[in-house]
């Protein structure tokens, strides 16, 4: 049986703070944000873990957007991510520090990264959480996340074992305004890392390239759903989106039709956004859907269906055909332009 945790002895709350090629990963700083929220509702400091080499640059950043501290783990052999080396650094110093919270974007790498590192504290862990915060009286960790195939919200805690730990998916949580006046302790991490010891070696890294910005960093994004998937809408769709300077994203059935790309999947098997503007074209508005647009500032549904669940999340519903709507709404546009 696990071996609960003596929880007076942790305190502090600690992100995870990812990086690549020394560019600190949006999702990152997303987590400084919250992970500032939670610090200060239970008195304590926030700290971000940065590993990698030559670094200490992204270390002052992460000082900037929050963090009172920053735990830096520098070494030539560590600017490739690697699980067992990250989990043996984090691991380590956590066992030292004994941190109450420990959060971390549910990125690829941090996917990979977060129930290693669970296991090997021997703790929990909520995965793909929505929201966050502390219950003040009994200084627990609340973490919200879609379960049931997103047909409800679960709040977990975990009470008997410490650090609480939860990764929350890119584009969920804001990205805070950073202050170049703040300051803060960097603090360098003893890094032993023995070559004959390691299991994994990269030969080789090969990003994948974006055409523009990426959907969850986009202003504006009009969305196709299966109700306008036919040929002629999605011709409409990417006309909308180019006199609007958006992005098109979608519902999961157009990409298993091959419309859209997975990469701009929107929902919870897909991307979070977060656009100024949001016009999803024929799609019902499922909770699968919807989970991904909850932080879009103002969105514009249509849709054929007068009763589609989408109209219950828009600022602005039209109950139409997209084939005869959008158009309607391009002429207008172009009108406007000119």
């Amino acid at each position: 049986m696990a071996t609960k945790a003596n929880i007076e002895e942790h305190k502090n709350v600690w992100v995870f703070a990812e990086q690549n090629n020394g560019k600190l990963a949006k999702v990152s700083l997303e987590m400084l944000g919250e992970g500032r929220k939670l610090a200060d509702k239970l008195g304590v400091e926030l700290a971000a873990f940065l590993i990698g080499d030559n670094v200490k640059t992204s270390a002052e950043t992460l000082i900037a957007y929050g963090a009172d501290k920053v735990f830096l783990a520098e070494d030539p052999e560590l600017k490739e991510y690697r699980t067992e080396l990250y989990t043996d650094i984090i691991c380590k110093k956590a066992l030292e520090e004994k941190p109450e919270i420990l959060i971390i974007g549910a990125s690829a790498i941090g996917r990979d990264l977060t129930p290693r590192v669970s296991f090997r504290l021997n703790t929990g862990c909520t995965a793909d959480c929505t929201e966050l915060d502390i219950d003040e009286e009994k200084r627990l960790l609340v973490s919200t996340r879609p379960a049931f195939g997103g047909n409800v919200m679960a709040t977990i805690i975990c009470p008997e074992h410490r650090p609480q730990m939860s990764t929350v998916r890119p584009g969920v949580m804001a990205v805070p305004e950073a202050d170049a006046s703040r300051t803060g302790e960097i603090i360098t991490v003893p890094v032993e890392i023995k070559p004959e010891e390691i299991k994994v070696r990269v030969i080789e890294s090969n990003e994948k390239e974006h055409e523009g910005e990426k959907i969850e960093d986009a202003e504006k994004v009009v969305g196709i759903g299966i109700g306008a998937s036919d040929p002629e809408s999605v011709e409409y769709v990417k006309e909308l989106a180019k006199v609007l300077g958006a992005k098109i994203g979608g519902s999961r059935p157009c990409v298993e039709k091959h419309i859209i790309p997975h990469e701009v999947q929107v929902g919870q098997t897909g991307k979070n956004i977060r656009p100024e503007l949001y016009i999803p074209c024929g799609i019902s508005g499922t909770v699968q859907h919807t989970t991904g647009i909850t932080n879009a500032k103002y969105t514009i549904a249509i849709n054929k269906d007068p009763n589609a669940e989408i109209f219950k999340f828009a600022n602005l519903g039209i109950a139409g055909d997209a084939k005869v709507i959008l158009p309607a709404i391009i002429k207008e546009i172009k009108k406007y332009k000119a």
